[in-house]
């Protein structure tokens, strides 16, 4: 498999413009990357400039703090899917994890997976800000809302995609979910060893400069 089908190719930061917008979605076409990656401002603009591709749009929800309450990221994501987003990438609530609230944290994710209409659902569970004990239990929270992938970092708060932490996820979830690696994925041997170890996706805004250094070793 291709490197480029692996690839969400990710523009998140608050001063991206139209332009960007633009160029990042050109890029996606060009080197036939699984989706773009944006904010809700971005998903209509997204959705017409990438109408007669294979390019899918992934939405970020409750991004990228996870703290928002569950009704106004199940809008958020309803707002996303009406205006074209074919994927959603919601952040859990992580005190909501620290605290093994675990019927909340469940309900705020199936509230996202059910406002998505059959939609894929990416639970980023921030990595960075959990121990082991911890990011174990917040994939046991996405199994259980039935969302479709757990996904390591947002990029906002420290840390990068490892493959200690795909490997944690991997052992929860089996074969069940899938795994999203995210956050400072800058290099081919980093994706491979991400892949490796059990992710299916990557979210990178890195994207053009890994497919320009080539593919992944071993066929991928």
């Amino acid at each position: 498999m291709q490197l480029s089908h692996y690839i969400d190719h990710t523009l998140l930061k608050p001063d991206a413009t139209l332009s960007q917008i633009n160029t990042l979605c050109k890029e996606a076409v060009q080197y036939g990357f699984h989706s773009v990656c944006v904010n809700t401002s971005y998903v209509k603009t997204c959705a017409d400039l990438l109408k007669n591709s294979s390019v899918k749009v992934c939405c970020v929800v409750g991004f990228p703090l996870g703290a928002m309450d569950t009704d106004s990221k199940a809008f958020e994501t309803q707002t996303a899917i009406k205006n074209g987003a074919t994927e959603i990438d919601m952040v859990i609530n992580i005190g909501a994890v620290k605290d093994r609230r675990h019927e909340y944290a469940v309900n705020d994710i199936a509230a996202v997976v059910v406002a998505a209409q059959g939609h894929p659902v990416k639970v980023i569970i921030e990595t960075a800000l959990l121990d082991d004990d911890e990011k174990k239990i917040a994939c046991q929270y996405a199994l259980e809302g039935n969302a479709q992938f757990v996904k390591t970092c947002t990029g906002f708060s420290g840390g990068a995609a490892s493959v200690d932490d795909v490997r944690i996820m991997k052992k929860v979830v089996g074969d069940r979910m899938e795994i999203k690696a995210s956050g400072g994925i800058k290099s081919l041997t980093t994706a491979e060893a991400l892949i490796q170890a059990g992710a299916t996706r990557l979210g990178t805004s890195s994207g053009v400069a890994l497919i320009r250094g080539g593919q992944i070793n071993g066929g991928y």
